[in-house]
């Protein structure tokens, strides 16, 4: 196992990040992705640290707040030393069920000041923790100031209960406006996004990943099979199947695309003796920008094959076959920049 810097700080994180979503299942939508119980976690979660991973991700709405106590119950269970495990774990939707828009709870969601300071109460308490390593913003709140959501995220780390803020699913001049308002105030900046990314879906590519190499933050990513897509146990001329995709199709992908990637990639796993999983997940790790790959898994046999992803090494042949089968179409103003920056890029390269 590698570990790497979490953006533009000191701390360190492994490759693979052990994600939290099968915990628990609790409700109609966390059911579907899976539900755990405490003795599965605690098995999951004991293999992941033996295999090196000092990074796990939760939230507060996976189960209804369920992923949460049973990742604290786990930590404590195994007898985990604080120092050695990173745990990440996000704020922004409502727990404890599914509530409507408006009435009781019509405070508690969004990223609102009100809801931070609220949310990390619960967070910490469900984890058994007295701090947080690094809480994210789970999605873009159109009804509360960036200004207002910078600061009290600035507020929690200087109080200590958070020692590093990130984001997920947020545009690209989103967090440069959020990091602009924390570099004017001087208060804390986003070191990290969560986001979607895949070798069937390299959408941040256009605008996210340049911002991140500019800005010096972290990419931690989720979903890198494509809601199991690109597990290997799809073909194109099936329909339906089984596993998470049959009955909660997400994230969205172009069919097409994704199928051109998976038989890419075929030839490449067999040749291995390996599943076409872990090539779906060595790419991403081939890729500069990616800090962590969030896995999750039901099985401990599903772990284990994602644990085998940092032992595969593709070859620059094999890189540039996946590069050309899952390339995105052209777009403006991405053809004009590459047109117009050719030549300043040719001098780069000639003084390097």
């Amino acid at each position: 196992m590698r570990y790497r810097k979490l953006g533009d700080t000191g701390l360190f994180v492994s490759q693979l990040c052990l994600g939290t979503m099968t915990f628990g299942g609790q409700g109609d939508l966390w059911s579907r992705i899976g539900d755990l119980r405490q003795s599965d976690t605690d098995q999951l979660m004991g293999r992941a640290l033996e295999a090196g991973i000092n990074f796990i991700d939760t939230a507060d709405v996976y189960s209804q707040g369920q992923s949460e106590v049973m990742t604290g119950q786990a930590l404590k269970n195994l007898g985990v030393n604080r120092d050695d495990v990173v745990v990440a774990t996000k704020v922004f939707g409502p727990t404890g069920g599914d509530q409507p828009p408006g009435g009781a709870a019509v405070n508690s969601r969004g990223a609102s000041r009100y809801h931070i300071m609220e949310g990390v109460k619960a967070s910490l308490k469900r984890l058994q923790l007295d701090h947080i390593d690094l809480y994210q913003i789970h999605g873009f709140d159109p009804a509360t100031p960036i200004e207002e959501t910078v600061r009290a995220l600035h507020t929690l780390v200087e109080h200590g209960h958070v020692r590093y803020i990130g984001v997920s699913n947020w545009a690209a001049w989103q967090i440069m406006k959020a990091q602009g308002i924390a570099k004017h105030n001087g208060w804390h900046r986003f070191e990290s996004l969560q986001a979607y990314y895949t070798l069937a879906g390299r959408d941040l590519e256009r605008e996210l990943i340049p911002m991140l190499e500019s800005e010096r933050l972290g990419l931690m990513v989720w979903s890198p099979l494509a809601g199991g897509l690109l597990s290997g146990k799809y073909r194109r001329d099936e329909s339906g199947g089984e596993g998470r995709r049959a009955s909660f199709d997400f994230p969205p992908v172009e069919r097409s695309r994704a199928f051109d990637c998976i038989e890419a990639m075929a030839p490449m796993a067999e040749e291995r003796g390996v599943s076409v999983a872990r090539i779906a997940l060595a790419w991403l790790l081939h890729q500069p920008a990616v800090t962590s790959v969030i896995v999750g898994a039901k099985r401990l046999e599903q772990l284990e094959d994602n644990l085998g992803a940092i032992e595969i090494q593709l070859t620059p042949e094999e890189l540039a076959k996946l590069d050309a089968v899952s390339a995105l179409p052209s777009e403006y103003p991405g053809w004009m920049l590459e047109r117009q920056g050719e030549a300043r890029r040719e001098q780069l390269a000639e003084r390097g």
